[in-house]
């Protein structure tokens, strides 16, 4: 029998194959694919803290510029994912590197303040890494970071047609991540995350029995995340039954 890990591992690199094949056009400039040239980090991840059933999964969107495309860690702050996690590894290089976003790993000087809030409200309320994860799980929906020269982009903003190929590889891949780790609960971080979750795995087995629910994202970019992130997230959770 193969290991929730292990299954989590084959699916990612199904879906690091799937999404590599895939084209964008302007105003897309630079595409990053952190499970290809941060796979080293990503796996690690996936092996340590993806074992055993867990009740609840958090998705995310996909990889912000200095988090998750740094080191191919979810919501990957670097001082967190270092310090906390505890992992490390090698990160290579993109295959077209943007220049005005350079990765540069673990030596990488910004913070991913979503990332900070995120893993600092696991750190605050379950300690060490292993009572979290004991439950929890964090994924995201889209593993690539897309960037108009130095601007974020988000998914949701691509046009439609090149939307589709991407998004039936991202189903796919949260469909593998569900069945391996058999949640009750998916929680969107974001309403986008939420919705996509909702509609890939709509005509699932698992359909049935699943929860869906939904936080508020933590970027800096909202205006509700900044007036206190952790204490909207840990009420909608608590609202929502899951703590």
């Amino acid at each position: 029998m193969t290991s929730t890990s292990a299954a989590l591992v084959a699916a990612a690199r199904e879906l690091s194959a799937a999404v590599d094949g895939l084209r964008f056009t302007a105003p897309v400039t630079h595409v990053y694919n952190p499970l290809d040239y941060a796979w080293n980090v990503h796996e690690h991840y996936l092996r340590r803290y993806g074992e055993g059933r867990k009740r609840v999964v958090f998705v995310g969107m996909n990889p912000g510029p200095f988090g998750m495309a740094q080191i191919g860690v979810p919501f990957g702050e670097i001082a967190t994912a270092r310090d906390w996690l505890g992992l490390e590894g090698p990160v290579g290089q993109p295959a077209q590197a943007n220049p005005k976003r350079p990765v540069q790993g673990f030596d990488c000087p910004r913070s991913e303040v979503s990332g900070q809030r995120l893993w600092g409200l696991f750190r605050d309320r379950f300690g060490t890494p292993e009572a979290f994860f004991a439950e929890h799980f964090v994924s995201n929906y889209c593993p690539l970071a897309f960037f108009e020269d130095g601007r974020n982009l988000t998914p949701d903003k691509l046009p439609a047609a090149e939307q589709r190929p991407l998004l039936a590889a991202c189903d796919a891949h949260l469909r593998a991540v569900v069945h391996a780790l058999q949640p009750e609960w998916v929680i969107g971080i974001g309403a986008w995350a939420e919705k996509r979750a909702a509609e890939a795995l709509a005509d699932t087995p698992a359909a049935q029995s699943l929860r869906f629910g939904r936080v508020l994202h933590p970027s800096p970019a909202s205006p509700a995340a900044n007036r206190g992130w952790a204490e909207a997230a840990t009420r909608q959770l608590t609202e929502l039954g899951v703590w």
